[in-house]
């Protein structure tokens, strides 16, 4: 990658106007833009940019307040050439990654009308010293999550060569390959999620590379002919497309446990030669003797991503199913557990009573069984904290679970709603934000975000959380915890109209929904978090 330096000094006599209007300088939130020098400062770092990405910043600064449309833009940013909205997209893009501008609190996006630049400006103002701006990349900057520290990787959904293989039978092997990998806690694991938005898409590893943030990219493909199943990988360097090692994994369905073993096992000394071998070993798990209860599981789990009212039925309905062939087997019970809460937050509850007690059986008897199983203790803590109203027994096995699996974005995001619920926002906050950076194209990325909301609501920033709970919204606009933290948030900023705008879609959409219900998937151990909580329904026009 090539560098450009400049320098740039005042000078007196004739010019000097003209340097000191060039070298203005714009100061808002932690940020100082310095035009003549083309660069942004966050306290003592510099960061770099895109020129077409520096120039939109420039331009919204230099129209702060003011809607600029995205015709505007466009014009400003590529005169007399013609590129498609995609470009725009990427220099946004950027300058919300620059800015940590996720919840829009510095450039808000007006939804099909343009941008607006809200923050606070300082006036302008003029530097007489030297001026030296960053180190400028003269090519293209990633425009998304920046690498870790670590070795990062993605797992594709593999391809599926057909013969008599099922899609949930292969979804479900690059999932176990997914939770082995992230056992490790010298890797950065993508979540599943995030990976699986790739499904069905042909796609360019250089371009995953850049969008989750990662270094190396696993891919491959599985095929079954009767009870024989082979599965082959490639590991990939994303940045350069480079193939770093492939192999081809054979053998009866009933050994598909160690195959997938095996091809972690290479997958981890590929990118990683120094761990243990130990580690490796202690890493590696048979779930379950039953290949019946296995393939039940598989098939909840594929119902329950969908996240519907009838979905969340034939899920239980497999998880059930999975427990009855093999009792022992603990992730369809934390798995059950989680279908309930997803059933009390979505209002498709029928018997709560009966739910609550089910929920706490199905919670406890995951807890007990799992030992080194961090999805079935984290589903197990959500429920004991949310509906069996066992906040400190709840958080206990979501850490347990974050310690055993510290790449497994589930277990932040119920670690961030927890935290709310005990009274510590700004825990919630860290734990919320380290959900999103793992699974940065979640589906139900929804729920991290309105955590990360609802912990600015309870911290009294009603203004973030209104903006993180529409963030939240647009993800997914029927998601009832949004919707309504963002009619509460209105409410108590004094915007009655678009406090009972929100409201009016929730009862659009929940016509029987009461505040009381609202009550019941809000478990707070504070009382004064519970009564602003209610307060801001009520002012929104929420029925008791």
């Amino acid at each position: 990658m090539k560098f450009r330096l400049q320098l740039v000094f005042w000078r007196g006599g004739s010019g000097a106007h003209k340097s000191a209007e060039m070298s203005r300088i714009y100061r808002f939130e932690r940020f100082t833009l310095d035009l003549a020098g083309g660069c942004l400062r966050a306290e003592d770092r510099e960061i770099a940019f895109r020129p077409k990405s520096f120039k939109l910043l420039r331009h919204l600064v230099e129209n702060a307040g003011r809607l600029v449309s995205k015709d505007e833009l466009m014009k400003a940013l590529w005169p007399n050439v013609i590129v498609t909205d995609d470009s725009l997209k990427r220099c946004v893009s950027e300058v919300r990654i620059a800015l940590g501008d996720e919840a829009q609190q510095i450039v808000r996006t007006v939804p099909r009308r343009g941008l607006r630049f809200i923050a606070r400006l300082s006036q302008p103002a003029t530097e007489l010293a030297p001026l030296v701006s960053p180190i400028v990349a003269s090519d293209s900057l990633p425009e998304f999550p920046p690498l870790p520290d670590k070795p990062s990787i993605a797992v594709l959904p593999f391809q599926n060569l057909g013969g008599d293989l099922q899609e949930y039978f292969a979804d479900g092997i690059v999932e176990e390959i997914i939770t082995a990998l992230t056992r490790f806690s010298a890797l950065f694991v993508i979540a599943r999620n995030s990976s699986f938005a790739y499904k069905g898409r042909s796609i360019d590893v250089r371009q995953v590379g850049r969008e989750l943030g990662v270094r190396y990219v696993l891919e491959g493909s599985a095929r079954r002919s009767e009870d024989r199943l082979r599965i082959t990988g490639q590991l990939i360097e994303a940045a350069t497309g480079t193939h770093l090692w492939a192999d081809r994994f054979e053998g009866r369905l009933t050994d598909i446990f160690d195959l997938q073993d095996e091809m972690t096992t290479k997958v981890v000394g590929a990118l990683s030669p120094k761990l243990q071998m130990a580690e490796i070993e202690r890493a590696k798990h048979k779930p379950t003797e039953s290949l019946q209860s296995y393939d039940c599981y598989l098939r909840g789990l594929a119902s329950f991503h969908r996240e519907e009212r009838s979905a969340n039925r034939d899920a239980l309905h497999m998880f059930y199913k999975a427990i009855e062939l093999d009792p022992d087997f603990a992730t369809p019970h934390g798995m059950a557990a989680w279908s309930y809460c997803q059933r009390l937050r979505n209002g498709w509850t029928d018997d709560l009573p009966r739910d609550r007690v089910e929920t706490k059986r199905l919670a406890l008897r995951a807890a007990a069984l799992s030992r080194d199983d961090a999805v079935a203790l984290c589903a197990s803590g959500l429920a004991l904290a949310l509906i069996g109203r066992e906040l400190d027994a709840g958080t206990a096995l979501i850490d347990r679970a974050r310690e055993l699996n510290p790449n497994l974005a589930i277990a932040w995001s119920f670690s961030a709603w927890v935290r709310i619920w005990l009274g510590e926002p700004e825990l919630a906050i860290e734990h919320g934000m380290r959900a999103v950076r793992l699974s940065p194209l979640d589906p139900l990325l929804h729920s991290a975000r309105t955590a990360i909301a609802w912990a600015h609501f309870i911290a009294g920033r009603y203004e973030t959380a209104a903006s993180w709970a529409e963030t939240a919204r647009r993800d997914m606009g029927h998601f009832q915890g949004a919707l309504r933290i963002l009619a509460a948030s209105h409410a108590l900023l004094g915007r009655f109209e678009e406090a009972r705008k929100v409201t009016g879609q929730i009862r659009q959409l929940y016509p029987e929904l009461r505040i009381a219900d609202a009550i019941e998937t809000s478990p707070f151990r504070r009382p004064d978090d519970l009564s602003r909580y209610i307060k801001g329904l009520r002012i929104a026009g929420l029925p008791d």
